[in-house]
Protein backbone atom coordinates (compact mmCIF):
# COMPACT_ATOMS: atom_id res chain seq x y z
CA UNK A 1 0.00 0.00 0.00
CA UNK A 2 1.46 3.48 -0.99
CA UNK A 3 2.02 5.97 1.64
CA UNK A 4 2.14 8.71 -0.73
CA UNK A 5 -0.76 12.14 0.16
CA UNK A 6 -1.12 15.61 -0.90
CA UNK A 7 0.40 17.54 1.97
CA UNK A 8 -1.19 21.08 1.92
CA UNK A 9 0.03 24.47 2.11
CA UNK A 10 0.16 26.05 5.67
CA UNK A 11 -0.12 29.88 6.19
CA UNK A 12 2.18 31.59 8.84
CA UNK A 13 -0.77 31.48 11.56
CA UNK A 14 -0.93 27.51 11.35
CA UNK A 15 2.86 27.45 11.06
CA UNK A 16 3.35 28.75 14.45
CA UNK A 17 0.84 26.90 16.25
CA UNK A 18 2.32 23.61 14.19
CA UNK A 19 5.99 25.28 16.22
CA UNK A 20 4.15 26.29 19.49
CA UNK A 21 5.33 30.07 18.66
CA UNK A 22 3.89 32.98 18.00
CA UNK A 23 3.46 34.44 14.33
CA UNK A 24 5.81 37.09 15.12
CA UNK A 25 8.85 34.50 15.75
CA UNK A 26 7.73 32.56 12.55
CA UNK A 27 8.10 36.32 10.88
CA UNK A 28 11.48 36.75 12.44
CA UNK A 29 12.67 33.53 11.30
CA UNK A 30 11.64 34.23 7.58
CA UNK A 31 14.29 37.29 7.63
CA UNK A 32 16.88 35.86 10.14
CA UNK A 33 16.92 32.39 9.46
CA UNK A 34 16.79 29.01 6.80
CA UNK A 35 12.95 28.29 7.68
CA UNK A 36 12.08 26.52 5.39
CA UNK A 37 8.77 29.04 3.86
CA UNK A 38 7.91 29.79 0.36
CA UNK A 39 6.29 32.84 -0.63
CA UNK A 40 2.84 32.70 -2.90
CA UNK A 41 1.76 35.86 -4.09
CA UNK A 42 2.10 38.18 -0.67
CA UNK A 43 1.72 34.88 1.42
CA UNK A 44 4.49 33.13 3.29
CA UNK A 45 3.15 29.64 2.63
CA UNK A 46 4.62 26.31 4.77
CA UNK A 47 4.96 22.54 4.57
CA UNK A 48 4.72 20.58 7.97
CA UNK A 49 6.78 17.92 6.69
CA UNK A 50 9.66 20.55 5.72
CA UNK A 51 9.04 22.79 9.20
CA UNK A 52 9.92 19.22 11.21
CA UNK A 53 12.32 18.78 9.25
CA UNK A 54 14.11 22.03 9.78
CA UNK A 55 13.25 21.36 13.61
CA UNK A 56 14.82 18.11 13.23
CA UNK A 57 18.32 19.27 11.80
CA UNK A 58 19.13 21.76 14.58
CA UNK A 59 18.79 24.58 12.10
CA UNK A 60 16.14 26.79 14.18
CA UNK A 61 18.36 26.25 17.12
CA UNK A 62 20.58 29.00 15.61
CA UNK A 63 18.03 31.90 16.96
CA UNK A 64 19.61 35.12 18.32
CA UNK A 65 22.96 32.75 18.61
CA UNK A 66 25.44 35.90 17.05
CA UNK A 67 23.96 38.48 19.23
CA UNK A 68 24.95 36.61 22.37
CA UNK A 69 27.65 35.47 21.79
CA UNK A 70 29.30 39.05 21.14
Amino acid sequence: MSMDFEENWIGIGDAAIHLGVTKDTIRNWIKKTNIPAHKIGKLWKFKRSELDEWVKSGESAIDNHSSRNQ
